[in-house]
């Protein structure tokens, strides 16, 4: 009669050992799920670091051609004030 129990045993450790196996193939696909993901979320993320840099560098250039540009206008200006005063000290010089 202690045979039959240890078949059953023997039965009883088999089944939870497979069991066990599979839970372990579920949790490493799982993980190969998760870690193509994490991949790919990687390699996005890298993306976008990639196309803020390119980005931040055309905002820079951008903004130091806006600043040329103001401080052109500004030298316009100045120059077309001078312009203008000299004008009138030519027009007021006729009236005398």
């Amino acid at each position: 009669m202690s045979e039959p129990n240890v078949e059953e045993g023997y039965e009883a450790a088999a089944t939870r050992l497979e069991r066990a196996f599979a839970r372990l193939e579920a949790s490493v696909r799982s993980l190969n799920g998760r870690m193509r993901a994490h991949a790919r979320i990687e390699a996005d993320t890298n993306k976008l670091l990639n196309e803020r840099a390119k980005l931040a560098a055309e905002l820079d250039k951008a903004s130091a051609r806006a600043k040329r540009l103001d401080d052109s206008a500004g030298e316009v200006a100045r120059r077309l004030v001078v312009a203008m005063e000299s004008v009138r000290e030519v027009l007021a010089k006729d009236e005398v």
